[in-house]
């Protein structure tokens, strides 16, 4: 005999939205760098960016030659500590920025849990929000801390120091249809090296970027968006970027297909080396300033 449907708890929904509000209006964001914050000084010269495996969803780790270092996005929930290992290892007890792309669980499942594990310089995040429990935790855990939202958005330089700058490209608008739009992208040059990272930047926003920032999408190394998906990584797009390497971070035997066919096409047709983390594992790669890139792949077992 089949069981009834339980009828869902309307109280309970109430009140977990009342939450969520109630945390959003305890901060503000706000859209000035922060005043006082300048770059550390560091013997190192290398710019480390290490694509964390967190099977399908989005982290990335970097180490600035600068010395200090950024955590874009975090996987599920259940990666979370494979993240605070990972930037552990890297020698940091402080997370200088964090970058949470866009509300999903794919990309902030678990950074409530790495914000706790930190201490923390500054948080970047587009300006929307998202009627879920991970992101009221999210908001709960900056809170709890005493951050700053800072928005991420078109424009928004994290640092300026010479050789190094790292700045948002989009959002570009205040609102989008899709929550995917609203995906802050980040473009990182360090002399002669380049990486742009598009979270789940859909071909809406790709158009916009085409309008908007084309002579500033040309970077070597490109996290392709939304996990491979035929959704982004248009012709012209991939074309504009015209990467060296592109990274997909994906879970093995995703039950989306990620990435699709016509994507990986796309880039083998303007010459692009595919890295993906489903068969490399975490992927690092290190450069100097001069063009050239070393890569370390830890697969996992």
């Amino acid at each position: 005999m089949a069981k009834r449907k339980q009828k869902p708890n309307i109280t309970a929904i109430i009140v977990s939205l009342l939450l969520i509000i109630a945390c959003i209006s305890a901060y503000s964001f706000s859209d000035d760098k922060p005043a006082g914050v300048m770059p550390s000084s560091s013997d190192d010269s290398t710019l480390a960016v290490c694509f964390i495996d967190v099977g399908q969803g989005d982290c990335e780790f970097i180490q600035f030659p600068n010395g200090e270092c950024m955590l874009i996005d975090s996987g599920e929930k259940e990666n979370s500590e494979k993240v605070i290992e990972t930037v552990r290892a890297f020698g940091y007890g402080k997370i200088d920025y964090v970058v949470a792309t866009h509300p999903h669980t794919d990309h902030i499942g678990g950074l409530a849990e790495v914000i706790d594990a930190f201490d923390i310089g500054e948080v970047y995040m587009p300006k929307v929000s998202a009627s879920t429990k991970t992101f009221e935790n999210l908001l709960i855990a900056i809170q709890n801390k005493n951050l700053q939202i800072h928005t991420a958005k078109a424009g928004v330089t994290v640092i300026d120091d010479g050789m190094l700058e790292v700045k948002f490209l989009s959002p570009v608008k205040s609102s989008y249809d899709d929550l995917n739009n609203y995906s802050a992208v980040l473009k990182i040059t360090y002399g002669r090296d380049s990486y742009l990272f598009t979270g789940d930047a859909e071909s809406p926003v790709e158009n916009e970027l085409l309008e908007n920032a084309y002579s500033e999408l040309d970077s070597d190394i490109l996290k392709v968006a939304h996990h491979g998906s035929r959704t982004s990584s248009t012709e012209e797009f991939l074309f504009a970027v015209s990467p060296d390497y592109a990274v997909v971070e994906v879970g093995k035997g995703n039950s989306y297909n990620h990435p699709h066919t016509e994507t990986i096409e796309k880039l083998e047709s303007i010459g692009a080396e595919i890295l993906r983390t489903d068969e490399k594992g975490t992927i690092t790669v290190k450069s100097g300033g001069d063009g050239n890139y070393e890569f370390d792949y830890q697969v996992n077992v």
